[in-house]
């Protein structure tokens, strides 16, 4: 299945997609009563139409609306490109191969696939990526990674937007990201269910191409699959050590594509360029 939100009736509304069409679902329906339901009752409520939209003129909204955000680094070749646009001769640190890492980032900073980017003031080099983001049907704790995949609702397209240069300054304190990853976080267009994608498993990964464009131009290719880690075995179980992850949590995923931080200067013409990450099956 693949669940959507929609802005219908002067509201968000959750929505089911169907081929050219989103069906609009009684009121009261939310995405997230969809993700935690088990799939008998899940159809029951996908039954439950009040509409049918165009899929091209319905005004689509972030799938579901977080409580939190966890994106991991498990791109080896993402954590190398960041690290050397600060300093070109340095290497990527040893402990990232010893364990996967994440950073909590704003779930108030939501945005939608279609929605405008506001450059951050100060910001000269507004960077954009394109991430995977497993959402999270249950709360869990203390997961193994073979238990992991079992919360795992489904899975939809992140896009980790970044002001690489305030960034880069903030993190010479040692305290993290801030300001430089506070300001947007675009989810969607829709969460697909995970039985819609074990065509596409290879072991304990997803065998996803991955493309990213920028105005119509591609910036770069890539699979699922090409992770170091895991995901969400490794990543969403080894976070799940120290503390409880509520249900609805999109738990992300790094990638090699994006717009290169070392090769690319956006301006504030950037806020009204059409970026467009894709991810789908072989």
């Amino acid at each position: 299945m693949r669940i959507a939100r929609v802005d219908h009736g002067g509201g968000p509304r959750a929505g089911v997609i169907d081929g050219d069409s989103v069906r609009v679902l009684a009121a009261g329906i939310d995405s997230v009563d969809l993700l935690g339901a088990e799939a008998g009752e899940r159809d029951r409520l996908a039954q439950r139409v009040e509409a049918q939209l165009p899929l091209a003129d319905a005004a689509l909204l972030a799938p579901v609306k977080p409580p939190t955000i966890r994106d991991f680094s498990v791109f080896e070749q993402h954590i190398e490109g960041v690290i050397k646009d600060a300093n070109p001769n340095a290497k990527v640190p040893p402990v990232w191969y010893e364990s996967p890492f994440c950073y909590f980032t704003n779930p108030h900073a939501l945005t939608g696939p279609d929605d405008e980017i506001p450059v951050p003031p100060g910001c000269r080099r507004l960077d954009f990526e394109l991430e995977v983001a497993a959402v999270i049907g249950r709360s869990g704790r203390n997961l193994t990674p073979d238990d992991a995949g079992n919360y795992i609702a489904g899975y939809t397209i992140f896009n980790d937007w970044s002001a690489r240069d305030l960034q880069m300054a903030e993190m010479r304190l040692g305290l993290g990201m801030c300001k430089g990853k506070d300001f947007a976080n675009t989810l969607g267009p829709w969460i697909v269910t995970p039985d819609e994608l074990e065509p596409y498993r290879d072991g304990d990964r997803l065998d996803l191409n991955l493309r990213a464009e920028l105005n119509g131009a591609s910036l770069g290719v890539d699979t699922l699959a090409n992770m170091a880690w895991s995901f969400p075995g490794h990543g969403f179980g080894r976070v799940t050590c120290w503390g409880p992850v509520p249900a609805a949590t999109a738990a992300c995923s790094n990638s090699g594509v994006g717009a290169d931080a070392r090769n690319r200067r956006h301006s504030h013409r950037a806020m009204s360029s059409r970026s467009t990450p894709r991810a789908s099956g072989r």
